[in-house]
């Protein structure tokens, strides 16, 4: 404020460094705010996207689970059985 009231050369440069950093730190502000309305539309975006794909995703899941167990195979009667039948 001190800037404002003088008038000196030096003061007044003061003064306009000041009333930039104002201007920037508001330019900075209005940015991020953009940046978050984007990341919140994006992010609703994929969650939708991700819904619909959900059904899809969870029955290659299951498929994946299904391949990796082992199913117990029919074993061969081995001994007196086998001689009987």
């Amino acid at each position: 404020m001190l800037s404002s009231v003088l008038k000196s050369k030096r003061a007044i440069q003061v003064n306009i460094s000041i009333m930039r950093a104002f201007i920037q730190l508001r330019k900075f502000l209005q940015s991020n705010e953009e940046l978050s309305r984007r990341l919140k539309r994006l992010e609703h975006g994929t969650k939708a996207r991700f819904k619909e794909h959900e059904d899809h995703i969870q029955l290659i899941f299951e498929a994946i689970k299904e391949l990796m167990t082992e199913k117990e195979k029919p074993k061969n009667p081995l001994g007196f059985n086998v001689l009987c039948e």
